[in-house]
């Protein structure tokens, strides 16, 4: 901690958990006067020739001098963090603010001097990177704009890490000296970078787990029975391709082995790497076992282990430090309580679950927080004929989540489709931007559990995010993710988008050999908004061959986007129930589909026994990867931030594991090669399509909910390759509304907050072009006419009551009063009903244009970030809850879709006859709105109501402002795990 002479506090925030490039964690810290023998040992390991591009000159040994500088600071004007890993230190950065003339600075300037040095051992792990964005993120906090660095020319990873970080900048050659200047406000390339970044670490480190060399399982029995003697038991059974350990503490000294696997009384023990420990002992032995494990240098943690959060504050702390310790080793950690995690890759074929069978291969990723849940999952999915690439089920969730799956499998070759059982999102923000991401190379369904518990299930390491589960659902369907209500729902959707292509509109053919069960399926269309075509009538005569024909001819007819193939038993000649051979009707489906792929294909049944084995083992001697013509309906996924160039950036090859040697240690991405790889590889893009498995549904309803689905999200992909922008509008005056916000927050008291009043929030709002029409107050009868007289009639009387002022239907609003005997009455009429306090006191207003009366709000979520809804006021969005949301800022055209999206959206649009109204006028609004909101992360909640929408042009009859300060981070802060 520092002297009471230093002029900030220790920086606590400052603090941050960070993934590096190859998959390992380490910390990253404020350097306290407390780390001068960590200095000091660490500056002792590093060489000679670092230490002379750190310096400039030969520096062998740091002196008491140099100790004392590079550990005391101001935290303002001088800073230094450190990266540890074990406590101690692996590297450092230190900035010095400076004047115009590079000199120290003696008051308070915009530029800073940075200078970095990385311990040799951990240099290409993104060490540096990682640093220079948290460094960065120190400084504008300090209010410094602009680093300069000075560089040798011969130190060509520095120079590389400064010009990769996406920032403007200058670079100059003066004095054999590399100079560069660069500014530190975040840029589109800066994000894409730290993006690509983010996602290329979190990406690796699931991968160790899940791709492990070697694997120790700690807790095994010599006996039958407990948990890590079946994980030992289920590894084996699954034929894991690498090596296997079995350690407990209570093994005699003489026990080789145990079920033919070498057995150790401790991971120490082990001779070589260990990749992964999967623990299993009781809850106070776990601290030992991730110690042994941490100096062994083992990679990753599963700890099936329960008696932690989900036990109370206890178990809550004890899964805490369980963090704490395991990432202070560099480890990864799926758990507490977890089920555990397979890989079911040939060249891996990985059971560190409960599961005692390895599931099917398949293209699939499965995410499910819950156990039981994710038994039900894959108990279903294998019912199915399903197949899985990987599957976690991460227990209490406290530090690998549902966000670490997504970056993972966003570019991993052996998952084609995303599913994720979630029961609480405790980072919306960064879940729809990787979700966002995700989708746009790939299908991801997603369900949540505990919807309307208002908080995530005891044991969950993150609280639930305050937006109401509406809200946050629309959010995820904004980012293309296909939302379901229920598990059935997600293995329906999964296994259409595992194996068939996207549709290309919602037309649906519809035949079989069941005329009632067709008419259901049209029936089940329409109420999911398809368009199906007349249903094709095969006859309860109708035999295999018939429906290969028919099959054949509405895949070939372009009137068609998806064919739905119903299939009943008949009736024979005697009365009896006959059934064709489900193998042979399987055949012919299968046979009419390779003639013309292209179109989803689905097969409703009942009572077909054999049918969905012949029909799910369509793709079992395929080797390509699966239903990809889905990928032909977007082209190229769009840049999924609205930003030039930012997906390409997010994207990159994630280096696997050699299948050459199953046994041998992974290796780090590329551990000696440059500091950070270029980001501008390309997206996970098409894939050649192959037949696939033809997915069967036990009844209309659900196959045709599952096709919904589908389209929802093909028509999505196709809107992402044009996000639209964020247009540029005359009035915005950043600057003067900058200047408002802090002369008003300067006066509120403490960090809550102010709302402002009538005329400040009018005066704000007017710097971005939004006009609020006056109210003028009126203490009485007398005032109310001379405000009218002012403004002009008609007026409208509004009581100022909060509840009332904009409810003519509650009786706190007299319209349309033309003269002022009306005006005299009304006033009286309000004064009898709501007279008392001045706070209820009526205000005149002019009236507004005939129209649809709408509210438009923006509110900033601490967990989701800024929120734009929209909805027409009273009853519709207050009791109906009919009302719309995008993320800010908002782009033309979600300020579009947003508006036809509310299912009271016809009213806008000339409903019945009616004239429709200036939905572009209303568009701008929304748009002005959020550019103000985002533009100014001190305001914190914009409210207008009503906003009426008339022909031409609308009015904003009320409104109001509440800022709060900004955040010391916001949501472009630098990279991090959550803190725990």
């Amino acid at each position: 901690m520092q002297t009471p002479s230093d002029r900030h506090a220790y920086p606590a925030h400052w603090e941050a958990d960070v993934v590096l490039r190859d998959g390992g964690t380490a910390r990253v810290r404020p350097i306290t006067t407390a780390d001068a023998d960590r200095l000091t040992s660490f500056y002792e390991q590093v060489s000679d020739e670092s230490k002379y591009y750190r310096f400039f000159a030969p520096y062998p040994r740091l002196s008491d001098k140099d100790v004392h500088r590079f550990t005391h600071h101001d935290y303002v004007d001088r800073v230094g963090l450190a990266v540890t890993v074990g406590g101690e230190f692996i590297a450092t950065v230190r900035y010095d603010r400076v004047d115009e003339r590079g000199m120290p600075a003696s008051a308070p300037a915009d530029e800073a001097e940075v200078a970095f040095l990385v311990q040799d051992a951990h240099q290409g792990r993104g060490v540096a990177s990682t640093l220079l964005e948290h460094i960065a993120a120190v400084a504008m906090e300090r209010g410094v704009r602009r680093f300069t660095a000075d560089v040798l020319p011969a130190n060509t990873k520095m120079i590389k890490v400064f010009m990769d970080a996406g920032y403007q900048q200058k670079r100059s050659y003066e004095d054999g000296v590399v100079h560069l200047e660069f500014d530190l406000e975040p840029t589109d390339r800066s994000l894409a970078v730290q993006y690509a970044r983010e996602q290329r670490a979190e990406g690796r480190s699931v991968q160790r787990l899940l791709a492990p060399g070697s694997v120790a399982v700690i807790g095994t029995r010599r006996t039958p029975g407990g948990v890590g003697r079946s994980v030992l038991h289920n590894l084996l059974g699954a034929g894991y391709t690498g090596r296997l350990h079995a350690v407990n503490s209570s093994f005699p000294a003489e026990l080789e082995s145990l079920m033919g696997v070498p057995a150790h009384r401790s991971v120490r023990e082990i001779e070589g790497a260990v990749d992964l420990a999967v623990v299993a002992v009781p809850a106070e032995r776990v601290p030992e076992a991730v110690a042994e494990c941490g100096d062994h240098g083992v990679q990753g943690l599963v700890v099936l282990s329960a008696g932690y959060a989900e036990g109370g504050a206890e178990g809550l702390e004890r899964q805490r430090a369980l963090v704490r310790q395991a990432r202070s080793y560099g480890m990864r950690l799926i758990g507490p309580n977890a089920f555990g995690m397979i890989n079911t890759s040939e060249d891996i074929r990985l059971n560190a679950s409960l599961a005692p069978e390895l599931p099917a291969p398949g293209r699939t990723g499965l995410f499910a927080q819950s156990g039981a849940i994710g038994i039900a999952l894959l108990s279903g999915l294998h019912g199915r004929g399903a197949g899985l690439s990987t599957f976690v089920s991460a227990g209490n969730r406290a530090d690998v989540s549902g966000n670490d799956l997504l970056q993972y499998w966003y570019d991993d070759p052996g998952t084609d489709v995303a599913l994720m059982y979630l029961e609480s999102i405790g980072n919306p923000r960064k879940f729809t931007r990787l979700a966002r991401r995700t989708a746009a190379a790939k299908p991801l369904v997603v369900v949540q559990g505990a919807r309307h518990s208002g908080a995530a299930p005891t044991g969950h390491a993150v609280t639930a995010t305050g937006l109401p589960h509406a809200t946050v659902s629309a959010l995820l369907r904004q980012a293309g993710v296909i939302r379901v209500e229920t598990v059935t729902e997600m293995v329906d959707a999964g296994v259409l988008l595992a194996d068939q292509p996207l549709p290309a509109g919602p037309r649906v053919a519809i035949l079989g050999n069941s005329e009632s069960l067709g008419l259901l399926t049209y029936d089940a269309c329409l109420s999911e908004g398809l368009r199906p075509l007349s249903p094709i009538d095969l006859t309860t005569e109708a035999v295999p061959e018939d429906f290969h024909a028919a099959l054949a001819d509405a895949l070939a007819d372009d009137a068609s986007d998806a064919v739905v193939v119903t299939a009943i038993p008949w009736v024979g000649e005697n009365g009896a129930m006959q059934w064709p051979e489900g193998e042979a009707l399987g055949s012919a489906l299968r046979s009419a589909v390779t003639t013309a792929p292209g179109k989803p294909v689905m097969v409703v049944h009942f009572e077909l026994g054999g049918l969905a084995d012949a029909l799910s083992a369509a793709s079992a001697t395929s080797t390509q990867p699966a239903a990809t013509v889905r990928r032909r309906t977007g082209a190229a996924p769009a840049d999924p931030e609205g930003r030039p160039g930012a997906l390409a950036a997010d994207s990159g090859a994630r280096p696997g594991v050699s299948a050459a040697d199953p046994t041998r240690r992974p290796a780090a991405a590329n551990p000696a090669s440059r500091e950070e790889e270029d980001a501008t590889t390309t997206t996970p893009g098409a894939q050649e399509s192959h037949p696939g498995r033809i997915p069967t549904y036990p009844a209309p309803e659900r196959a045709v909910r599952a096709l919904a689905e589908a389209v929802h999200y093909a028509q999505w992909r196709r809107d992402a390759a044009d996000p639209g922008k964020v247009p540029e509008y005359d009035g915005i005056d950043e600057h003067g509304a900058a200047g408002l916000i802090a002369t008003h927050l300067k006066d509120a008291e403490g960090p809550r907050g102010t709302t402002l009043g009538p005329s400040e929030t009018a005066e704000l709002l007017g710097r971005y072009g939004v006009t609020v029409r006056p109210g003028l107050p009126a203490a009485g009868p007398d005032e109310a006419v001379r405000a009218a007289e002012r403004l002009g009639y008609p007026v409208a009387l509004k009581t100022t009551a909060p509840h009332l002022r904009h409810r003519a239907d509650l009786g706190g609003v007299r319209l349309d009063l033309v003269h002022e005997s009306q005006l005299r009455r009304a006033y009286a009429e309000l004064n009898e009903l709501f007279g008392g306090p001045a706070e209820t006191r009526p205000v005149v207003q002019k009236m507004a244009a005939r129209g649809v009366d709408t509210v438009v709000r923006a509110v900033v979520d601490p967990a989701a970030g800024p929120v734009l809804s929209f909805g027409l006021a009273g009853a519709p969005s207050e009791l109906l809850g009919d009302t719309a949301h995008r993320l800010i800022p908002v782009t033309d055209r979600d300020a579009a879709a947003v508006i036809r999206s509310i299912r009271t959206a016809p009213l806008l649009f000339g409903w019945r006859g009616s004239a429709p109204v200036d939905t572009e006028a209303l568009s701008e609004l929304l748009q002005r709105v959020s550019r103000l909101v985002a533009d100014h992360p001190e305001v914190v909640g914009v409210s207008l109501e009503p906003v009426v929408v008339a022909q031409r042009g609308l009015a904003v009859l009320g409104a109001s402002v509440r800022l709060a300060p900004a955040p010391a981070r916001g949501a472009l802060g630098p990279r991090s795990l959550p803190a725990y």
